[in-house]
C-alpha cells in the first residue's frame, strides 16, 4: 500500500480509519514520536482517546509504537482532549498524544501531539512523518501505567471557577467525549444543567460533533427556548471547542465570546495582551484596545495560536472556530468545558441578566466562511498569485495567513485552508453597503488573477 502523505496535516494527523489511517501506520507513528521525545530528552507520553469507536485499538497501537521506543506510557483512557492537556501537567511531561477525530464525521480519527511543552505542527508533523520513512526509529522497552484522571480534572475545574448566584443552563454534547464529565462539571461549578445527547457515542447519532456551524446547534436554539434557559453551550467531539447560544437563539459566535472574555481578563489584568485569529472581526481588537489591552492577530490553527500565546505570554488567545486558550488561571491549552464554565463565572457576576449582556455586545453585518473548493495544492499557487496581485486603496493589508484587508468600515479575508484544498473567505462590514463594497473589491481581485473562477459570493 502507498505511503499515506495525506494524513499529515498542518495541525494534527488525521485520515480514514483502516484506509489512511491503520493500526500499522498509528504504531510506527508511536515510534517515530518516541524517538523524537528521547532526542529532546522525554521519556513519558500521556496519551488520551475520545468516544470514537476506533478509539481503543488505535490507542493500543499508539501505546505500542511508543513503548518499543522505551518510553513510558501513562494511558488515561477515554477523555476529552483537554484533559489529556491537563494530565501533561499534572503529570510534568508536558508530552502527550490524544487519539481523536474531533469534529470529523464518524470513520475519521487521528492524533493530536505534543512533545515537551510544544505541540506538533507544520514542520514538526512532517519531521515526525520523515522518520516514519527513513525508519528512524530506537529500540527499548517502556512501561505502560494506566491512571484515571477525569474526576482530578473536575475536581480542578469546580476549584477554580465560583458562581455568585446559580444559573440555569442547557449542555450539548453532541454525543462527544464531553459528555463524560460536562455534566458533574457544571453541576460542580453551581449550574442547573438540562442535557442534551450527553452518552458518548462514537456514531453521532443525533447531529454532528461541531458547534461552529448553525445547523449542528438547532437542536440547543430549540431547547434554550423551550427550558427558558439563561443561555446553551455546545461542544466538538473532543471537548476542545465552545459553541454559545443566547436565550433568544441567537448565536454568539467565539469572536463576540472573547469580547466578553477579555473585557474580564483585562479587569483583572490591566494591559494584558490577547491573541486572536485573522477570522475573527475587526470589532474584537477594537474593543480589547478600547478596554487597554494588547490586541495581537495570529495564524488560524490551535497549533499556532497555542505557540503564539506561548512564545508571548499573552493572558487569553481565541479562534473563530472555537478553540479558547485561558492563560491567567489556566493552562495555557484550549478547553472548551473550562470555557464554558468561565461564561459561566462571568455571566453569574454581572448585575445584568445573560440577554442584556449578550445583547449589549457590538455586532457587524458579515458572511459566513466562504469556500473556493480546488484541485489538491491549487490553492496555494492561487494564493500566491492573489497576495503578488493584492492592491488595496484605504485598507491595512496583513498576509500573515493569506490575505487580509481591514478598512475603516469592515474588512475581507482570503486564506488557504491548512485540511483540504480549499480557500476560505470571510468578510465584515457595519453596513450592507460596506459589505457590497469589500466583496467587490475582492471579487474584482480574485477575477483578474484568474478568470472563470466561480466565485462563493
Amino acid at each position: 500500500m502507498s505511503f499515506p502523505h495525506e494524513i499529515f496535516k498542518a495541525y494534527d494527523i488525521r485520515g480514514i480509519v483502516d484506509h489512511s489511517l491503520t493500526n500499522d501506520m498509528v504504531e510506527l507513528i508511536g515510534c517515530a514520536l518516541g524517538a523524537e521525545a528521547l532526542s529532546q530528552g522525554v521519556n513519558t507520553f500521556v496519551i488520551g482517546r475520545d468516544g470514537r469507536l476506533s478509539g481503543v485499538s488505535l490507542g493500543e497501537s499508539l501505546a505500542k509504537g511508543i513503548l518499543s521506543s522505551g518510553c513510558d506510557v501513562i494511558d488515561i483512557g477515554q477523555v476529552p482532549t483537554p484533559t489529556l492537556y491537563f494530565a501533561t501537567k499534572e503529570f510534568q511531561t508536558g508530552t502527550g498524544v490524544q487519539v481523536t477525530g474531533s469534529h470529523n464525521p464518524p470513520e475519521y480519527n487521528g492524533l493530536k501531539m505534543m512533545i515537551n511543552g510544544t505541540t506538533l505542527s507544520g514542520e514538526l508533523i512532517q519531521k515526525i512523518k520523515q522518520r516514519i520513512l527513513d525508519q528512524d526509529f530506537v529500540q527499548g522497552s517502556g512501561t505502560l501505567e494506566k491512571r484515571e484522571m477525569l474526576s482530578a480534572y473536575r475536581d480542578k475545574v469546580v476549584s477554580d471557577v465560583k458562581l455568585k448566584r446559580p444559573l440555569k443552563v442547557v449542555i450539548d454534547c453532541g454525543n462527544g467525549v464531553g459528555g463524560a464529565v460536562a455534566t458533574e462539571l457544571f453541576r460542580g461549578i453551581g449550574c442547573d444543567v438540562t442535557e442534551l445527547f450527553c452518552e458518548v457515542d462514537g456514531n453521532f447519532p443525533n447531529h454532528h460533533p461541531d458547534p461552529s456551524q448553525l445547523e449542528n446547534l438547532q437542536d440547543l436554539i430549540a431547547e434554550v427556548q423551550k427550558t427558558g434557559a439563561e443561555f446553551g453551550m455546545a461542544f466538538d467531539g473532543d471537548a476542545d471547542r465552545l459553541g454559545v447560544v443566547a436565550p433568544d437563539g441567537s448565536v454568539i459566535w467565539p469572536d463576540r465570546q472573547m469580547l466578553l472574555f477579555s473585557r474580564s481578563i483585562l479587569e483583572a489584568t490591566p494591559g494584558a495582551e490577547i491573541i486572536f485569529d485573522v477570522k475573527c472581526s475587526q470589532i474584537l481588537p477594537a474593543d480589547i484596545e478600547a478596554h487597554g489591552g494588547k490586541a495581537t492577530m495570529w495564524k488560524t490553527g490551535h497549533s499556532f495560536i497555542k505557540a503564539k500565546l506561548r512564545e508571548s505570554g499573552a493572558a487569553l488567545a481565541g479562534e473563530m472556530s472555537g478553540h479558547i486558550f485561558f492563560n491567567d488561571r489556566w493552562g495555557g491549552f484550549d478547553d472548551g468545558l473550562y470555557a464554558g464554565a468561565r461564561l459561566c463565572e462571568l455571566i453569574a457576576a454581572n448585575d445584568q441578566s445573560a440577554s442584556d449582556v449578550f445583547g449589549a455586545l457590538p455586532n457587524t453585518i458579515n458572511t459566513p466562511e466562504l469556500r473556493l473548493e480546488m484541485a489538491e495544492g491549487e490553492h496555494y499557487a492561487l494564493m500566491e498569485e492573489l497576495n503578488q496581485n493584492a492592491h488595496f486603496e484605504n485598507g491595512a493589508v496583513s498576509k500573515i495567513d493569506g490575505l487580509r484587508v481591514d478598512f475603516d468600515d469592515g474588512f475581507g479575508l482570503i486564506r488557504p485552508s491548512n485540511t483540504t484544498p480549499t480557500l476560505i473567505m470571510r468578510f465584515e462590514s457595519h453596513t450592507e453597503e460596506g459589505l457590497q463594497r469589500i466583496q467587490g473589491q475582492f471579487r474584482d481581485l480574485l477575477i483578474s488573477t484568474r478568470s472563470g473562477l466561480e466565485l462563493p459570493f
